[in-house]
């Protein structure tokens, strides 16, 4: 009762329209709402609609497409926390005003929320959408070129926090070696474009993969037995 309850406060009270608003101040104010001049977008009440199963069917579907048309960034190979950055505004949303525009949570890639909007994109069934969305912010997509990789300036073969998404430090990396971002990307690759999850000791294959793939292998060990799997797309273009 308290979940359903929930429910339905959420998609009555935190529905803005086009996409579900992030928070309510104490003052009143709301975050994350169309009405606002900075923050008027937030990826997470977004791609969360959908993971929890939160969001009423319509809502988390459109919610998702707002997420895309005022999130992703695909110029800079990035997915913004929110959009625009808190700057001048009469909000005091704590810490992350702190930082500049478009840096770290103000404004830039963060790196776990990008990744919850991959996880809730191939929830929905957009296999091509998340896949595609997945390399992009795989950090080896910055360093294709040497102009690319001066630019994203920190390694390329591990998943950073945070990504820059403002004026001239667009696409440049922030804190890398991120344990917890890097076990979100494995978990968005293996769990739900691959589909591999084991559940009570039940091993389940359920992907959501682009269309283009014919097929695709997986070699899974548990203890001294390995299972070769080989998943077949008979819908491939």
């Amino acid at each position: 009762a308290i979940k359903n309850d929930l429910k339905n406060a959420i998609n009555k009270n935190a529905w803005d329209g086009r996409w579900f608003k992030r928070a309510f101040t104490d003052e009143g104010d709301v975050l994350g709402s169309i009405e606002n001049d900075e923050c008027k977008i937030d990826s997470i009440s977004q791609s969360w609609s959908v993971i929890s199963n939160a969001g009423d069917n319509d809502k988390k579907y459109i919610a998702m497409d707002s997420l895309e048309k005022h999130l992703v960034d695909k110029e800079n190979g990035i997915i913004k926390l929110l959009d625009p950055p808190f700057n001048n505004g009469k909000f005091k949303p704590g810490y992350i005003k702190s930082y500049l525009p478009g840096v770290r949570e103000n404004g830039g890639q963060y790196t776990h929320a990008a990744i919850w909007a991959i996880i809730a994109l191939v929830k929905l069934g957009f296999g091509d959408k998340g896949t595609e969305y997945f390399r992009m912010i795989n950090p080896i997509e910055h360093s294709r070129t040497r102009e690319e990789a001066i630019k994203y300036k920190i390694e390329p073969y591990v998943i950073a926090g945070d990504v820059y998404g403002a004026e001239n430090l667009a696409g440049r990396g922030g804190w890398s070696w991120y344990t917890g971002s890097s076990s979100w990307f494995y978990k968005a690759g293996i769990e739900y474009i691959l589909g591999l999850k084991i559940d009570k000791m039940y091993l389940k294959v359920e992907p959501c993969i682009p269309s283009d793939w014919k097929e695709y292998s997986i070699k899974y060990r548990y203890k001294t037995s390995i299972y070769n799997i080989k998943v077949k797309n008979p819908n491939s273009k």
